[in-house]
């Protein structure tokens, strides 16, 4: 007969580590379970669907380039239809030369950021006639901004010194950039590697951070150009592209665990105002 034991009984370090593990699991499961989506409204997920149709599908037909390609050749011929409006209006100011500073080396940058960490989204494959509508009915608007400063259609009258204006604008230039880049690349590599909602880093006080270093970067070239056309485009670009695609971008993040507390303690786009 074997002896019997009386007393509690000593708790391995395994039986330990299982229990913990085990109770991680529950409390992820309750967390799921807890989990309500929220749908996004519908005019935004109606004009959602009729961007993707407009980008990606319509007319039909074959599809010989990505969405990538058609975005990537107007960001980096910025730069030379910048210089060769420069060259063609014989406009050498200041204000010439700095706008192709900023808006032609932001096309060199974004060529370098999707070589580097290019957006899955983009990669999908376009119709013709989607390729031509992206380019000339949203991209090729924003070198309309370089045409009304070098040309001289815009005289502007900034309300600064153009010392200050200048240094303004190149300011928010750059600190779009940066803002832009540092959100895409969190977001690419960290969805590598584990997949649900990014809450921390560029992420932790906004929620679309890389939204606003866009908009602060084309805000900028609009500063520059000083002129009613710029506001204009990017009003539409960005009420009926830009919000419509993070009001949909978000209904798609309630379906993840945290979302609720998450969307509670941070902001839409600019803290404190939105």
């Amino acid at each position: 007969m074997s002896e019997r034991q009386h007393g509690p009984q000593p708790v391995e370090a395994g039986d330990e580590r299982r229990d913990s593990a085990r109770q991680r699991a529950t409390d992820e499961d309750q967390r799921r379970t807890d989990v309500v989506p929220t749908p996004a409204p519908a005019w935004a997920a109606t004009l959602g669907r009729y961007t993707q149709w407009a980008i990606a599908d319509i007319g039909g037909g074959p599809r010989p380039w990505k969405l990538a390609w058609v975005i990537d050749f107007q960001k980096t011929g910025t730069f030379p239809f910048l210089g060769l409006l420069i060259a063609w209006y014989h406009n050498t100011s200041t204000a010439a030369w700095i706008y192709l500073a900023m808006h032609g080396s932001y096309g060199l940058v974004w060529m370098i950021k999707d070589l580097a960490f290019p957006d899955p989204s983009w990669q999908r494959r376009i119709t013709i006639l989607a390729g031509l509508n992206v380019f000339f009915g949203v991209l090729a608007w924003y070198w309309v901004f370089g045409w009304l400063l070098i040309s001289g259609a815009a005289r502007s009258s900034y309300p600064l010194p153009g010392y200050a204006w200048f240094s303004l604008c190149v300011s928010l230039c750059i600190l779009g950039c940066v803002i832009m880049i540092a959100a895409d690349a969190q977001k690419y590599f960290t969805l590598r590697i584990q997949k649900g909602l990014i809450t921390d880093g560029m992420h932790r006080y906004i929620r679309h951070p890389n939204y606003l270093g866009e908009m602060m970067i084309y805000g900028s070239f609009a500063m520059m150009v000083w002129h009613w056309l710029p506001v204009v485009v990017l009003a539409i670009i960005w009420v009926g592209l830009f919000a419509v695609n993070m009001i949909n971008k978000e209904a798609r993040m309630s379906r993840h665990p945290g979302w609720a507390e998450y969307k509670r303690s941070t902001w839409w786009l600019l803290p404190p105002i939105l």
